[in-house]
């Protein structure tokens, strides 16, 4: 039978496809036709192209055969479900709400399964990390004996019964109220963090203390999706685990309170001087703040920390209120903020210790190749190149220095005056600073300092530059060897020269030497030039032998080239150069020993738990010939007999040394080298609002046209008889 007929054809019975014209055939369209095409019926107008077929219905006129129709149906089954068919547009494109109700399912469905999966595998670690049973660094003197401690002693528990109920309650009203009846974590927290994890936005709060703690005790601080899923995961499966008194117990005595301080009890006793089960709620709302970020709530840093902690503070006791925790009958009596202690941090040495133990910290830190995070979490020994009696006659011989400094009375003349130091042995160690007053007090270490320029006690570098290279006075010449007895005019106001002439200065003017007080020296030697600290036949020596070549020099012998100044006529008398007083002893003691020079350092050996720790530990290098070295020397050993600071002759034998002032008498040096260590020593005034040199003119009364390094050699002179 052809594939369109109902059946057997009947009287009435119409092909598929055509139309009745009959009531029921109309029914099926209004503009149907009778077949043949005899026009529009009546009152209507049949359109062309536009006549529609019914639809068949099995069991009437034009439906379907079953073949056909299971046919029609497998075609439909085989049709793509998506774009969706029976629709247009953008509207092929959009899933059905079964479809979405079956994705759904089905990722709901895996992301079960494989946080069940999860959790099943992940264990709880059985050891907290390091820095939860931080331990104390402690420093040793050369001779063995203990220095000083940092940080902790020991990590000190302190048991949940021992934390007064009003101070938990604090913890518990700012960190987490809900922290005895919720799972472990937070929701709603969750979803910020994690949002904040996957776009890389601001931390979010919200962490349970369970989290927390997870994440003090057992992880890193990373802030990545991975780290926050296991966070969850451990909090969740701790809660189950463990009792909530001991978490809290647990949380209270690992978490970060400031000031060195790991745990409540610590923290306590650093703020408040006293046991944690001393402290009231008020005292305890305030270090409940400081979970929230102590360098943030410190009072002690500064005037907006200040500013912030009271606003904590309240808040945190206010809301104490609002969790039940406090009356508003005992929040009405804490009206005055508990104003914590100062900043002094516990286990910090003061005085000059405090300087010894940064020094040698950075170094170990550096040398050691530990990590600023590490070397916090303790455990080392560290054991410096400090000679005790050193450091004992060099503060007293500053201070003795000191005596004549009297701001209130000579406020125009000594306020602001300021003292550095530092000795240095023929290997390198680092034995003696002088870095301030308190180390508590002044943090910046004089001794250190890279803001003083050096004056004319770097000549003696510019001397050994030419002993070792020599000169080039004529342009595309070879270089000519200079010796100690070469002469150089010493005359004032003598005109810098150039291969190709005068030496212009950006200004348009010539550049001339002056020597002090402008004095006319006349031909003198390159070796009397050193001992006499004659400035003019030095000035021009560092042109002929070439600026360049003596930074080069310069930094060999242990200069850091960051404090060398830029290349102009000027630097050959160290005007623009600001050498720590550290590095110039120890560039002196490159040539006090045969020209090889050790970079300083104040750490001979470290460890951590009683194992070793390996040392980067500075070797001797070749920084000049011996020959050279020893012609400085000489020449330095003449100035301390006979020349610029010969006032300094009596206290050593055999001392070599040499002053160094600057053209505005803004500092005062003198550097000297005996057959134990080389020490520099740096008297100089400088503003303390602008950093501005200010001139040692009159510094405790001396009189006008003093030098400021003579008070320098005095200081040394009394050092060195105390030591020698």
């Amino acid at each position: 039978m052809p594939l369109g007929y109902a059946g057997k054809r009947s009287k009435g019975a119409f092909p598929v496809g055509r139309q009745d014209t009959s009531a029921r055939g109309r029914s099926w369209g209004r503009r149907a036709a009778p077949e043949g095409g005899g026009g529009a019926p009546s009152g209507r107008r049949r359109k062309t192209g536009t006549r529609r077929r019914p639809r068949a219905v099995a069991g009437q006129p034009g439906a379907l055969a079953p073949a056909a129709a299971a046919a029609r149906t497998q075609l439909r089954r085989l049709r793509p479900a998506f774009p969706r068919p029976g629709r247009s547009g953008w509207r092929r494109w959009i899933p059905s709400w079964r479809q979405w109700l079956g994705a759904c399912l089905y990722a709901f469905t895996a992301l079960a399964g494989f946080i069940t999966y999860a959790y099943a595998t992940t264990d709880i670690p059985e050891d907290l990390n390091s820095f939860a049973t931080q331990q104390d660094n402690v420093y040793y003197w050369a001779d063995g004996s203990t220095m000083a401690r940092t940080g902790w002693v020991s990590r000190q528990e302190m048991p949940l019964d021992k934390v007064p109920p009003k101070v938990q309650d604090a913890v518990l009203s700012a960190e987490n109220a809900s922290f005895y009846s919720d799972p472990g974590v937070s929701p709603s927290g969750v979803l910020r963090a994690l949002g904040a994890a996957a776009t890389g936005g601001e931390t979010q709060g919200g962490s349970t203390i369970t989290q927390q703690f997870v994440k003090n005790a057992y992880l890193n601080q990373d802030r990545t999706l991975s780290r926050k899923f296991t966070e969850l995961l451990l909090a969740v499966k701790l809660d189950n685990q463990r009792d909530k008194k001991q978490i809290l117990q647990d949380y209270l005595n690992t978490s970060w309170f400031g000031r060195g301080t790991y745990g409540i009890q610590r923290a306590s006793q650093a703020y408040f001087g006293k046991d944690v089960s001393q402290l009231n709620a008020s005292e305890g709302a305030f270090l409940a703040s400081l979970l929230k970020g102590a360098g943030l709530y410190d009072p002690a840093i500064g005037k907006e920390n200040h500013e912030r902690a009271v606003e904590r503070w309240a808040w945190i006791l206010d809301r104490m209120v609002e969790t039940g925790r406090l009356s508003r009958a005992e929040r009405a009596t804490y009206t005055t903020f508990p104003e914590p202690l100062g900043a002094a941090l516990p286990g910090t040495p003061g005085a000059q210790t405090g300087y010894l133990v940064e020094l040698a910290k950075a170094y170990a830190i550096k040398a050691g190749h530990i990590t600023d995070s590490d070397f916090d979490l303790g455990g080392y020994q560290i054991y410096t190149t400090f000679d005790r009696t050193r450091m004992t006659a060099l503060t007293s011989a500053v201070q003795k220095a000191q005596k004549d400094f009297d701001a209130e009375r000579r406020p125009d003349t000594d306020k602001n005056a300021k003292i550095g130091a530092a000795s240095v042995s023929p290997d390198g160690r680092l034995l003696a600073v002088y870095g301030g007053p308190d180390y508590l007090k002044q943090g910046f270490n004089e001794s250190n300092a890279t803001t003083i320029p050096v004056g004319t006690a770097f000549t003696p570098i510019v001397y050994a530059a030419a002993l070792d290279e020599g000169v080039l006075r004529s342009r595309g010449k070879t270089r000519t060897p200079v010796s100690p007895s070469t002469v150089y005019n010493g005359d004032d106001q003598v005109t810098v020269q150039t291969p190709e002439g005068p030496y212009w200065d950006r200004s348009g003017k010539v550049v001339k030497g002056r020597n002090d007080d402008g004095r006319n020296w006349g031909q003198v030697t390159l070796h009397q030039a050193v001992a006499n600290s004659v400035n003019t036949p030095m000035l021009q020596l560092g042109l002929d032998v070439g600026l360049d070549g003596v930074q080069s020099f310069a930094q060999r012998a242990g200069l850091l080239g960051s404090s060398l100044g830029p290349r102009v006529p000027a630097f050959a008398l160290g005007e623009n150069s600001m050498p720590s007083a550290i590095r110039m002893a120890g560039a002196y003691e490159t040539f006090a020993a045969d020209g090889m020079h050790t970079d300083p350092y104040s750490v001979r050996s470290a460890s951590r738990n009683g194992a070793a720790v390996p040392l980067d530990t500075p070797q001797p290098t070749r920084a000049v010939t011996a020959k050279t070295a020893r012609a400085v020397t000489e020449a330095l050993r003449d100035a301390v007999t006979e020349g610029s600071a010969k006032t300094a002759g009596k206290a050593h034998a055999g001392a070599a040394g040499k002053t160094g002032t600057t053209a505005a008498n803004t500092a005062g040096w003198f550097v000297a080298s005996t057959e134990q260590e080389s020490t520099a020593v740096v008297v100089y005034r400088m503003s303390l609002t602008d950093l501005v040199p200010l001139p040692l003119t009159g510094l405790g009364g001396d009189a006008p046209g003093t030098p400021g390094s003579e008070r320098a050699v005095r200081l040394w002179t009394d050092y060195i008889k105390a030591v020698k």
